[in-house]
Protein backbone atom coordinates (compact mmCIF):
# COMPACT_ATOMS: atom_id res chain seq x y z
CA UNK A 1 0.00 0.00 0.00
CA UNK A 2 1.06 3.55 -0.42
CA UNK A 3 0.61 6.55 0.99
CA UNK A 4 0.00 9.92 -1.32
CA UNK A 5 2.90 12.33 -0.88
CA UNK A 6 2.07 15.52 -0.09
CA UNK A 7 2.43 19.00 -0.46
CA UNK A 8 2.26 19.91 3.06
CA UNK A 9 0.98 17.61 5.29
CA UNK A 10 -0.75 18.63 8.68
CA UNK A 11 1.87 18.16 11.48
CA UNK A 12 -0.08 15.83 13.24
CA UNK A 13 3.18 13.75 14.08
CA UNK A 14 5.51 16.30 15.05
CA UNK A 15 7.68 13.61 17.24
CA UNK A 16 8.60 11.62 14.25
CA UNK A 17 8.98 14.68 12.14
CA UNK A 18 11.67 16.07 13.78
CA UNK A 19 13.15 12.59 14.16
CA UNK A 20 12.98 12.33 10.41
CA UNK A 21 14.92 15.45 9.63
CA UNK A 22 13.68 17.92 7.29
CA UNK A 23 16.66 17.82 4.60
CA UNK A 24 16.34 14.16 3.27
CA UNK A 25 16.44 14.64 0.08
CA UNK A 26 14.80 10.90 -0.85
CA UNK A 27 11.83 9.80 1.24
CA UNK A 28 10.80 6.53 -0.14
CA UNK A 29 7.41 5.37 -0.41
CA UNK A 30 6.20 2.26 2.01
CA UNK A 31 3.32 0.06 2.91
CA UNK A 32 0.28 2.52 3.65
CA UNK A 33 -2.04 3.03 5.86
CA UNK A 34 -4.93 5.84 7.34
CA UNK A 35 -5.50 8.34 5.03
CA UNK A 36 -4.69 7.52 1.41
CA UNK A 37 -6.95 8.52 -1.90
CA UNK A 38 -6.41 6.84 -5.35
CA UNK A 39 -3.99 7.78 -7.84
CA UNK A 40 -5.09 8.44 -11.01
CA UNK A 41 -2.79 8.23 -14.46
CA UNK A 42 -3.80 11.00 -16.43
CA UNK A 43 -2.43 10.82 -20.13
CA UNK A 44 -3.26 12.99 -22.89
CA UNK A 45 -5.57 13.13 -26.01
CA UNK A 46 -3.64 12.01 -28.86
CA UNK A 47 -2.10 14.29 -31.33
CA UNK A 48 -4.15 15.28 -34.68
CA UNK A 49 -1.68 15.27 -37.29
CA UNK A 50 -4.20 15.42 -39.79
CA UNK A 51 -4.08 11.99 -40.83
CA UNK A 52 -7.08 9.48 -40.85
CA UNK A 53 -6.41 7.17 -38.19
CA UNK A 54 -5.05 3.27 -39.15
CA UNK A 55 -7.57 0.83 -39.17
CA UNK A 56 -7.74 -0.31 -34.98
CA UNK A 57 -8.92 -3.81 -35.61
CA UNK A 58 -11.50 -5.42 -33.82
CA UNK A 59 -12.67 -3.70 -30.27
CA UNK A 60 -10.64 -4.81 -27.18
CA UNK A 61 -12.50 -7.03 -25.02
CA UNK A 62 -13.70 -4.46 -22.05
CA UNK A 63 -11.53 -4.53 -18.77
CA UNK A 64 -12.56 -4.45 -14.98
CA UNK A 65 -14.90 -1.81 -14.46
CA UNK A 66 -14.13 0.47 -10.78
CA UNK A 67 -15.08 -1.65 -8.39
CA UNK A 68 -14.80 -5.17 -10.03
CA UNK A 69 -12.26 -7.34 -8.44
CA UNK A 70 -9.09 -8.24 -10.69
CA UNK A 71 -9.78 -10.95 -13.28
CA UNK A 72 -8.72 -13.87 -12.85
CA UNK A 73 -7.49 -13.62 -8.36
CA UNK A 74 -9.19 -16.36 -6.66
CA UNK A 75 -11.35 -15.45 -3.71
CA UNK A 76 -14.66 -16.81 -2.47
CA UNK A 77 -17.26 -14.29 -1.98
CA UNK A 78 -17.75 -12.61 1.38
CA UNK A 79 -20.55 -12.19 4.00
CA UNK A 80 -22.23 -9.23 2.92
CA UNK A 81 -21.67 -6.35 5.49
CA UNK A 82 -24.72 -4.67 7.92
CA UNK A 83 -24.97 -0.90 6.66
CA UNK A 84 -26.51 -0.51 10.21
CA UNK A 85 -23.38 -2.41 11.64
CA UNK A 86 -20.94 -0.20 9.51
CA UNK A 87 -22.41 3.25 10.39
CA UNK A 88 -22.97 2.66 13.81
CA UNK A 89 -18.80 1.33 14.03
CA UNK A 90 -17.77 4.19 12.00
CA UNK A 91 -19.42 6.25 14.43
CA UNK A 92 -17.69 4.88 17.47
CA UNK A 93 -14.70 4.91 15.93
CA UNK A 94 -14.40 8.88 14.73
CA UNK A 95 -15.43 9.88 17.74
CA UNK A 96 -12.71 7.83 19.78
CA UNK A 97 -9.94 8.98 17.01
CA UNK A 98 -11.66 12.65 18.01
CA UNK A 99 -11.66 11.84 21.29
CA UNK A 100 -7.85 10.94 20.86
CA UNK A 101 -6.79 13.67 19.01
CA UNK A 102 -5.62 11.52 16.73
CA UNK A 103 -5.74 13.21 13.39
CA UNK A 104 -5.97 16.83 12.40
CA UNK A 105 -9.50 17.81 10.84
CA UNK A 106 -7.72 17.95 7.55
CA UNK A 107 -7.26 14.13 7.79
CA UNK A 108 -11.06 13.73 7.77
CA UNK A 109 -12.33 13.03 4.55
CA UNK A 110 -9.57 10.10 4.24
CA UNK A 111 -10.53 8.67 7.29
CA UNK A 112 -13.66 8.54 5.93
CA UNK A 113 -12.65 6.94 2.83
CA UNK A 114 -10.52 4.28 4.71
CA UNK A 115 -13.83 2.97 5.34
CA UNK A 116 -12.90 1.04 8.63
CA UNK A 117 -16.38 0.19 9.61
CA UNK A 118 -17.00 -1.55 6.46
CA UNK A 119 -13.66 -3.13 7.44
CA UNK A 120 -14.16 -5.02 10.03
CA UNK A 121 -17.62 -5.68 9.48
CA UNK A 122 -16.61 -7.76 6.18
CA UNK A 123 -13.48 -8.90 7.97
CA UNK A 124 -15.80 -10.30 10.90
CA UNK A 125 -19.11 -11.25 9.89
CA UNK A 126 -19.29 -13.75 12.86
CA UNK A 127 -18.73 -11.23 15.70
CA UNK A 128 -19.62 -11.89 19.34
CA UNK A 129 -20.76 -8.37 19.32
CA UNK A 130 -20.68 -4.41 18.04
CA UNK A 131 -18.17 -3.81 20.80
CA UNK A 132 -15.55 -6.45 19.71
CA UNK A 133 -15.90 -4.97 16.15
CA UNK A 134 -15.50 -1.36 17.30
CA UNK A 135 -12.22 -2.84 18.92
CA UNK A 136 -10.82 -4.39 15.85
CA UNK A 137 -11.85 -1.04 14.39
CA UNK A 138 -8.86 0.46 17.26
CA UNK A 139 -6.57 -1.82 16.38
CA UNK A 140 -6.54 -1.21 12.31
CA UNK A 141 -7.37 2.20 13.19
CA UNK A 142 -3.88 2.44 15.42
CA UNK A 143 -2.21 0.44 13.33
CA UNK A 144 -2.52 2.78 10.50
CA UNK A 145 -2.07 5.71 12.17
CA UNK A 146 1.30 4.09 13.14
CA UNK A 147 2.31 3.17 9.85
CA UNK A 148 1.59 6.32 8.49
CA UNK A 149 3.59 8.53 10.65
CA UNK A 150 6.58 6.64 11.72
CA UNK A 151 6.87 5.01 7.94
CA UNK A 152 5.06 7.41 5.69
CA UNK A 153 4.76 10.85 4.55
CA UNK A 154 3.12 12.44 7.60
CA UNK A 155 6.47 12.75 9.25
CA UNK A 156 8.03 9.43 8.37
CA UNK A 157 11.18 8.11 7.01
CA UNK A 158 13.36 4.97 7.11
CA UNK A 159 15.82 6.93 8.89
CA UNK A 160 15.29 6.30 12.67
CA UNK A 161 13.32 4.22 12.18
CA UNK A 162 14.06 1.39 14.95
CA UNK A 163 13.97 3.91 17.73
CA UNK A 164 10.61 4.84 16.51
CA UNK A 165 8.99 1.50 16.04
CA UNK A 166 11.13 0.00 19.69
CA UNK A 167 8.73 2.90 21.43
CA UNK A 168 5.83 1.85 19.76
CA UNK A 169 6.12 -1.55 20.56
CA UNK A 170 6.34 -0.46 23.99
CA UNK A 171 3.08 1.26 24.04
CA UNK A 172 1.46 -2.49 23.36
CA UNK A 173 3.96 -4.28 26.12
CA UNK A 174 3.99 -1.47 28.78
CA UNK A 175 7.92 -0.61 30.23
CA UNK A 176 8.68 -1.92 33.97
CA UNK A 177 11.60 0.42 35.33
CA UNK A 178 12.21 3.07 37.72
CA UNK A 179 9.14 5.18 38.90
CA UNK A 180 11.17 8.07 37.73
CA UNK A 181 11.17 6.73 34.44
CA UNK A 182 8.44 4.71 34.51
CA UNK A 183 6.55 8.31 34.91
CA UNK A 184 8.24 9.82 31.79
CA UNK A 185 7.34 6.73 29.99
CA UNK A 186 3.57 7.39 30.61
CA UNK A 187 4.25 11.02 29.88
CA UNK A 188 5.89 10.10 26.50
CA UNK A 189 2.87 7.53 25.28
CA UNK A 190 0.65 10.29 25.91
CA UNK A 191 2.67 13.36 24.01
CA UNK A 192 2.63 11.52 20.87
CA UNK A 193 -0.32 11.10 18.68
CA UNK A 194 1.13 7.19 17.33
CA UNK A 195 1.63 6.31 20.68
CA UNK A 196 -1.95 7.35 22.18
CA UNK A 197 -3.65 5.21 19.50
CA UNK A 198 -1.56 1.97 20.37
CA UNK A 199 -1.92 2.05 23.89
CA UNK A 200 -5.44 3.17 23.54
CA UNK A 201 -6.54 0.27 21.63
CA UNK A 202 -4.22 -2.25 22.83
CA UNK A 203 -6.58 -1.84 26.55
CA UNK A 204 -9.50 -2.12 24.74
CA UNK A 205 -8.13 -5.32 23.09
CA UNK A 206 -7.57 -6.55 26.75
CA UNK A 207 -10.92 -5.73 27.85
CA UNK A 208 -12.54 -8.33 25.58
CA UNK A 209 -9.80 -10.84 25.23
CA UNK A 210 -7.95 -13.49 27.30
CA UNK A 211 -3.99 -12.45 28.55
CA UNK A 212 -3.06 -15.08 25.92
CA UNK A 213 -4.37 -13.79 22.83
CA UNK A 214 -3.41 -10.06 24.03
CA UNK A 215 0.37 -11.77 24.23
CA UNK A 216 -0.33 -13.67 20.77
CA UNK A 217 -1.60 -10.12 19.36
CA UNK A 218 1.69 -8.08 20.85
CA UNK A 219 4.30 -10.91 19.18
CA UNK A 220 2.58 -10.86 15.78
CA UNK A 221 2.72 -6.89 16.24
CA UNK A 222 6.42 -6.82 16.79
CA UNK A 223 6.86 -9.08 13.85
CA UNK A 224 4.88 -5.87 11.98
CA UNK A 225 7.30 -3.75 12.93
CA UNK A 226 10.15 -5.85 11.95
CA UNK A 227 8.51 -6.10 8.51
CA UNK A 228 8.75 -2.31 8.24
CA UNK A 229 12.54 -2.36 9.48
CA UNK A 230 13.18 -4.85 6.39
CA UNK A 231 11.20 -2.41 4.09
CA UNK A 232 12.66 0.66 5.35
CA UNK A 233 16.31 -0.65 5.16
CA UNK A 234 15.99 -1.93 1.53
CA UNK A 235 14.02 1.61 0.82
CA UNK A 236 17.33 3.45 2.20
CA UNK A 237 19.61 1.42 -0.03
CA UNK A 238 17.67 1.72 -2.83
CA UNK A 239 17.88 -2.13 -3.21
CA UNK A 240 14.90 -4.18 -5.31
CA UNK A 241 15.14 -7.72 -3.86
CA UNK A 242 14.95 -11.30 -4.97
CA UNK A 243 11.23 -12.25 -4.96
CA UNK A 244 11.93 -14.94 -2.63
CA UNK A 245 13.80 -12.41 -0.03
CA UNK A 246 10.41 -9.88 -0.67
CA UNK A 247 8.03 -12.74 0.52
CA UNK A 248 9.59 -12.79 3.60
CA UNK A 249 9.52 -9.51 3.92
CA UNK A 250 6.11 -9.62 3.24
CA UNK A 251 5.12 -12.60 5.72
CA UNK A 252 6.02 -10.53 8.59
CA UNK A 253 4.87 -6.86 6.94
CA UNK A 254 1.47 -8.07 7.03
CA UNK A 255 -2.19 -8.09 7.90
CA UNK A 256 -0.99 -11.08 10.61
CA UNK A 257 -1.94 -8.68 13.45
CA UNK A 258 -5.35 -8.69 12.06
CA UNK A 259 -5.82 -11.86 11.77
CA UNK A 260 -4.58 -12.90 15.34
CA UNK A 261 -7.85 -11.44 16.70
CA UNK A 262 -10.30 -13.76 14.87
CA UNK A 263 -11.43 -16.04 17.48
CA UNK A 264 -11.45 -13.03 20.79
CA UNK A 265 -13.63 -10.68 18.21
CA UNK A 266 -16.01 -13.93 17.14
CA UNK A 267 -15.94 -14.69 20.95
CA UNK A 268 -14.27 -17.54 21.88
CA UNK A 269 -10.19 -18.77 22.25
CA UNK A 270 -8.22 -20.95 19.94
CA UNK A 271 -6.20 -22.88 23.38
CA UNK A 272 -2.46 -22.28 23.17
CA UNK A 273 -1.47 -25.98 22.45
CA UNK A 274 -3.84 -25.77 19.52
CA UNK A 275 -2.78 -22.37 18.36
CA UNK A 276 1.07 -23.11 18.66
CA UNK A 277 1.09 -26.49 16.18
CA UNK A 278 2.87 -26.22 13.10
CA UNK A 279 0.21 -27.04 11.31
CA UNK A 280 -1.70 -24.22 12.51
CA UNK A 281 0.80 -21.53 12.14
CA UNK A 282 1.16 -22.76 8.47
CA UNK A 283 -2.38 -22.23 7.76
CA UNK A 284 -2.64 -18.74 9.41
CA UNK A 285 0.74 -17.90 7.36
CA UNK A 286 -0.66 -18.80 3.86
CA UNK A 287 -4.13 -16.91 4.83
CA UNK A 288 -2.20 -13.57 5.90
CA UNK A 289 0.36 -13.99 2.85
CA UNK A 290 -3.27 -14.53 0.28
CA UNK A 291 -4.44 -11.64 1.24
CA UNK A 292 -1.34 -9.38 1.64
CA UNK A 293 -0.69 -10.35 -1.98
CA UNK A 294 -4.31 -8.96 -2.57
CA UNK A 295 -3.09 -5.44 -0.90
CA UNK A 296 -0.29 -5.55 -3.17
CA UNK A 297 -2.41 -5.81 -6.40
CA UNK A 298 -4.72 -3.52 -5.37
CA UNK A 299 -2.57 -1.00 -3.78
CA UNK A 300 -0.48 -1.72 -7.36
CA UNK A 301 -1.67 1.29 -9.53
CA UNK A 302 -2.00 3.49 -7.01
CA UNK A 303 2.04 3.48 -6.18
CA UNK A 304 3.41 3.48 -9.34
CA UNK A 305 1.65 6.45 -9.79
CA UNK A 306 4.14 7.89 -7.41
CA UNK A 307 7.01 5.96 -7.49
CA UNK A 308 7.61 3.34 -10.45
CA UNK A 309 10.05 1.34 -8.17
CA UNK A 310 8.35 1.33 -5.09
CA UNK A 311 8.48 -2.41 -3.91
CA UNK A 312 5.19 -4.82 -4.40
CA UNK A 313 5.33 -8.39 -5.73
CA UNK A 314 4.97 -7.28 -9.65
CA UNK A 315 7.96 -4.44 -9.52
CA UNK A 316 10.08 -7.61 -7.92
CA UNK A 317 8.79 -10.10 -10.06
CA UNK A 318 9.82 -8.01 -13.00
CA UNK A 319 13.14 -6.97 -11.76
CA UNK A 320 13.72 -10.93 -11.02
CA UNK A 321 12.70 -12.30 -14.83
CA UNK A 322 13.36 -9.21 -16.52
CA UNK A 323 9.66 -8.98 -17.66
CA UNK A 324 7.17 -6.43 -18.30
CA UNK A 325 5.36 -5.16 -15.51
CA UNK A 326 1.71 -6.54 -16.76
CA UNK A 327 3.23 -9.75 -17.39
CA UNK A 328 4.80 -9.74 -14.00
CA UNK A 329 0.85 -8.46 -12.33
CA UNK A 330 -0.59 -11.23 -14.09
CA UNK A 331 2.26 -13.73 -13.18
CA UNK A 332 1.71 -12.25 -8.87
CA UNK A 333 -1.94 -13.23 -9.32
CA UNK A 334 -1.06 -16.72 -9.77
CA UNK A 335 0.92 -16.79 -7.06
CA UNK A 336 -1.34 -15.75 -4.80
CA UNK A 337 -3.64 -18.31 -6.34
CA UNK A 338 -1.61 -20.81 -5.75
CA UNK A 339 -1.16 -19.40 -2.04
CA UNK A 340 -5.27 -19.34 -1.49
CA UNK A 341 -5.69 -22.66 -2.73
CA UNK A 342 -2.79 -23.82 -0.30
CA UNK A 343 -4.58 -22.56 2.60
CA UNK A 344 -8.11 -23.80 1.48
CA UNK A 345 -7.08 -26.77 0.71
CA UNK A 346 -5.04 -27.10 4.16
CA UNK A 347 -6.96 -25.49 6.40
CA UNK A 348 -10.01 -27.81 5.47
CA UNK A 349 -7.95 -30.97 6.58
CA UNK A 350 -7.58 -29.21 9.59
CA UNK A 351 -11.06 -28.25 10.14
CA UNK A 352 -11.54 -31.86 9.64
CA UNK A 353 -10.18 -33.33 12.64
CA UNK A 354 -11.20 -30.44 15.35
CA UNK A 355 -14.02 -28.61 15.46
CA UNK A 356 -11.98 -25.50 17.35
CA UNK A 357 -9.68 -25.45 14.37
CA UNK A 358 -13.08 -26.13 12.15
CA UNK A 359 -14.37 -22.50 13.73
CA UNK A 360 -10.90 -20.98 13.83
CA UNK A 361 -10.54 -21.56 10.21
CA UNK A 362 -13.46 -20.56 9.50
CA UNK A 363 -12.69 -17.19 10.68
CA UNK A 364 -9.27 -16.95 9.17
CA UNK A 365 -11.47 -17.87 5.84
CA UNK A 366 -13.89 -14.72 6.29
CA UNK A 367 -11.47 -12.36 7.20
CA UNK A 368 -9.32 -13.06 4.06
CA UNK A 369 -12.52 -12.72 2.27
CA UNK A 370 -14.23 -9.52 3.60
CA UNK A 371 -10.80 -8.05 3.19
CA UNK A 372 -10.41 -8.75 -0.36
CA UNK A 373 -13.96 -7.18 -0.92
CA UNK A 374 -13.25 -4.25 1.26
CA UNK A 375 -10.10 -3.79 -1.31
CA UNK A 376 -11.70 -4.52 -4.73
CA UNK A 377 -15.10 -1.95 -3.94
CA UNK A 378 -12.97 0.81 -1.99
CA UNK A 379 -12.54 2.86 -5.28
CA UNK A 380 -11.75 5.78 -2.95
CA UNK A 381 -8.67 4.26 -2.42
CA UNK A 382 -8.08 1.81 -5.14
CA UNK A 383 -8.28 1.26 -9.26
CA UNK A 384 -6.93 -0.97 -11.59
CA UNK A 385 -4.29 -1.32 -13.92
CA UNK A 386 -5.10 -1.55 -17.86
CA UNK A 387 -3.91 -4.72 -18.16
CA UNK A 388 -7.06 -6.76 -19.70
Amino acid sequence: MLLLPRVSAAPACPEAADQAGASLAWLPCGPTGLGTSAARALLPPPADHGRPDPDPGPAPAAGPRAGDPIPGLYCPPAVPADPAKVAEVDRRLEAWARDLALFPPEWAGDFAGFQVGRAVVLQHPAAADLERLVVAGKLLVAENVVDDCYCEDYGGSPIGLGGRLVIAQSALDPLHTADAYQQQWNEGLGADAPLRSYADAIQAYREVATPSQVTRFVHDMARLHLGYLAEGAWAQTHTTPPVWQYLVMRQFNNFRPCLSIVDAVDGYELPEPLYSRPEVQRVTALACNATTLVNDLYSFTKEMAVDEHHLNLPVVLAAEDRRGLKEAYLKAVDIHNEIMHAFEDEAAVLAAANPALARYTTGLAAWVAGNHEWHHTNTYRYSLPNYW
